[in-house]
């Protein structure tokens, strides 16, 4: 890959002031081998065009929120492109701004109608939460999900959650929590086929219930599935206690094999 231009060469002070960052940072990137500078004529350590590329990089990755061994397996693995990566970087930058000029919209109708100059209806208020749990969904499982359900059942749950009004988004907010605290009660209190397990596997219907079109014991079980296939979904579980996303799993797979009988 060629570097993108500038041709200079820098020392470790002259390169943290060109980018923003301390001398010291540009020391610890180089100890654990992420920004390695190389040697003049001279013996001095110095920075080129592809180290700079690199630094580039490196604060793109960090501004999304990547921690640095994240970042050195990516830049370090084998056929990784530069222009791939920054045209990634920029569809979650997008992503990102979109978000947040919602957001700011939100907050400017919200001062708007405090100060009485508009009126805001209820579903208007959490537009831009809603949105921000929409773009984190698809960010974090979309690939997956649109995999095993497709686009179009996708899109119409991410639209009927866009939808949903006040009462609504709050209800399912307030059966997203109680399904972890029934969860880490049921954990403790028997079988996932027992009472205990089968109502948390029923909360967990009733809450697709907010953005699915229509059930099916059979996508309940797939999802579940996920759940322990999957290590971030299990992530999300296990906050209810060690075993949970199992637990989860298990009670859904015999809750939907009643409902299919």
């Amino acid at each position: 890959m060629k570097s993108s231009g500038g041709g200079g060469m820098y020392t470790v002070q002259k390169l943290a002031t060109l980018a923003g960052v301390s001398a010291r940072t540009l020391r610890y990137y180089d100890s654990i081998g992420l920004l390695t500078p190389k040697k003049n004529e001279s013996g001095y350590r110095v920075y080129g065009c592809a180290e700079t590329d690199r630094l580039q990089l490196i604060l793109f990755y960090r501004e999304l929120g990547f921690g640095l061994d994240d970042i050195a397996k990516l830049l370090d693995e084998s056929g990784f492109d530069e222009t791939e990566a920054l045209i990634a970087q920029r569809e979650q930058l997008m992503r990102e701004r979109s978000r947040l000029d919602l957001l700011i919209t939100n907050v400017e109708k919200t001062i708007s109608a405090k100060k009485g100059e508009s009126r805001m209806a209820d579903h208007e208020k959490f537009e831009g939460f809603k949105q921000q749990l929409v773009d984190d969904n698809e960010a974090a499982f979309g690939k997956e999900i649109r995999e095993k359900y497709g686009d179009a059942e996708v899109d119409r749950s991410n639209a009927k959650m866009l939808g949903m009004g006040q009462e609504q988004y709050e209800a399912f907010k307030r059966l997203e929590q109680e399904i972890l605290e029934k969860l880490e009660h049921a954990l403790k209190a028997g079988e996932p086929e027992g009472a205990s397990g089968q109502e948390v596997a029923d909360l967990h219907r009733q809450w697709l219930g907010f953005t699915w079109g229509s059930y099916e014991p059979k996508a309940h079980a797939g999802l579940a599935e996920m759940y322990v296939a999957d290590e971030r979904f299990a992530a999300y579980y296990e906050k209810a206690g060690e075993g949970a996303a199992q637990y989860l799993r298990d009670a859904i797979i015999a809750y939907t094999e009643k409902q299919s009988e």
